[in-house]
């Protein structure tokens, strides 16, 4: 690739970071290529579809938040840990329409790197949850699909009342996570809900 064309990759990929970003993948192309300060041919050679693009954008959100849930992995905290990721996950996603559309996933024929980071993410958020399981601090009885449909439905709440303070909604949804006092076990402080539930506000 020439550096000149290199350079249009570059600033189309930045245009469409920050398009689908702010509006998600309803974006008209056109918006982008003028954003980018380049034609619509332009973006055509490089990306054939607006699919294509908008899963090159939303492949390296995705990486991003795969990072996230393995650093998350490595906390002393489980419940800190994984209370704290949720909350940023979907606080990411209410600001970043792609991310948001990506989570709820678009329809779109999703390429292998996508995939992967997907998958990734989907297995991760699975260890974040059965580790929190284990230690006490999420009620059992809840899966990997159940956690998936918490996370989309405590977006879509903060989208529903973006006139609330952010994360209030999801630190309300989160605490149904949490097991009965009666359910908590000795070993678990009874500090650690009220430290936790904070954090999960602070994102």
């Amino acid at each position: 690739m020439r550096a000149d064309a290199r350079r249009n990759r570059l600033r189309v990929l930045a245009a469409a970071r920050e398009a689908f970003a702010a509006e998600g993948i309803a974006v008209p192309l056109d918006d982008i290529a003028r954003r980018a300060g380049v034609g619509a041919g332009t973006v055509y050679r490089h990306f054939p579809t607006k699919e294509a693009l908008f899963e090159a954008v939303v492949a390296d959100q995705l990486k991003l938040v795969v990072d996230d849930a393995r650093e998350a992995l490595r906390a002393d905290d489980a419940g800190e840990a994984f209370f704290g990721f949720l909350a940023r996950m979907i606080a990411d996603a209410r600001v970043k329409k792609d991310l948001a559309d990506a989570l709820a996933i678009t329809g779109t024929e999703l390429r292998a790197t996508t995939l992967r980071h997907a998958s990734e993410l989907r297995a991760l958020l699975g260890e974040l949850l059965a580790q929190a399981q284990r230690r006490g601090v999420v009620r059992a009885g809840i899966d990997e699909a159940d956690l998936h449909a918490i996370a989309l439905g405590a977006l879509a709440a903060e989208q529903h009342r973006a006139d609330a303070h952010p994360g209030r909604l999801t630190a309300l949804i989160c605490d149904s996570l949490r097991p009965p006092r009666e359910e908590v076990p000795a070993h678990v402080s009874a500090e650690t809900p009220a430290h936790v539930s904070a954090g999960t506000r602070r994102g």
